[in-house]
């Protein structure tokens, strides 16, 4: 899409990479654009049929960019001209937290959200640190695959600030009340070990991205339908939907696969002992 974010698609998952090494990744207005942009064409694309999300370099990504903030220290309690430290640091929160026009998103929101929202499901992979603004990416995926030795915080107390890139609600759904608090109220760091067991991440892989390829190159060799569909639903269950509108929902998802060409491919292929050949969904 752009220098900051780089986009891949081969045999149905697309190769998501942060682009920015040599600053661990960390998270400018141009990588905030790009992500958002990059989520909305991958959702445009039918032939996409799972996604790794990764970082190139030494880390996942270091959360937002650090000279903003070390600037903002050089600049004294308040104000700040529009050249300044302070003055660049502000505009950059302004900017990243700007509604963005019909979404239910700001701009730092949608990086994260782009991906809980994609139709086809996100696998991240986390090596390094995933810091801050970085460890709500990866909580935006739908599966994180990390090393043991990754380093991952919610690190936004460090700056006064509060997790405002959909980290709130994700923390809760995955490590409940007392663990997001926790988390949150003091930034410490933990490992991919301990984020394993705390359910910020799914399972550790000594070479993360490998163990995310082989999963994404597993489920596009699923039903795209029936996939869509699951993920649809889970997400809904996850956020708290009312138990008859998921029952209700679960047979709309069904009735629109039941008989559908990649169902009937699926009865097919299994009884005929041979690879499914599914078509992309219209």
């Amino acid at each position: 899409m752009t220098d900051r974010v780089t986009v891949h698609v081969h045999e149905g998952v697309a190769d998501v990479r942060l682009n920015r090494p040599d600053k661990l990744n960390a998270l400018d207005l141009a990588t905030f654009e790009a992500l958002a942009e990059t989520g909305d064409a991958l959702a445009a694309d039918p032939s996409v049929r799972a996604v790794v999300l990764s970082g190139e370099g030494r880390a996942f990504c270091a959360g937002l960019d650090f000279s903003n903030f070390a600037a903002m220290a050089g600049d004294g309690p308040s104000g700040g001209t529009a050249g300044s430290g302070q003055g660049r640091s502000k505009r950059l929160l302004s900017d990243i937290t700007d509604r963005e026009p019909g979404r239910i998103t700001n701009l730092g929101q949608q990086a994260v959200h782009t991906w809980r929202e994609l139709p086809q499901p996100v696998v991240a992979a986390v090596h390094g640190h995933a810091l801050g603004g970085g460890l709500q990416i990866a909580l935006g995926a739908d599966i994180r695959i990390v090393a043991p030795d990754a380093r991952l915080s919610v690190l936004e107390i460090r700056w006064g600030l509060v997790p405002d890139m959909t980290g709130t609600a994700a923390l809760l759904r995955l490590v409940g009340e007392d663990v997001a608090k926790e988390l949150t109220f003091t930034g410490r760091m933990v490992s991919g070990d301990e984020a394993v067991r705390l359910g910020l991440a799914t399972r550790t892989a000594d070479d993360p991205r490998a163990a995310a390829f082989e999963l994404a190159r597993q489920i596009a060799g699923s039903s795209p339908d029936a996939i869509r569909g699951a993920k649809r639903l889970l997400n809904r269950a996850a956020e708290g939907g009312d138990l008859a509108g998921q029952y209700l929902e679960e047979s709309r998802e069904l009735g629109a696969l039941r008989g559908s060409p990649n169902q009937a491919e699926a009865v097919r292929a299994y009884f005929e002992k041979r690879p499914p050949a599914f078509t992309d969904p219209a």
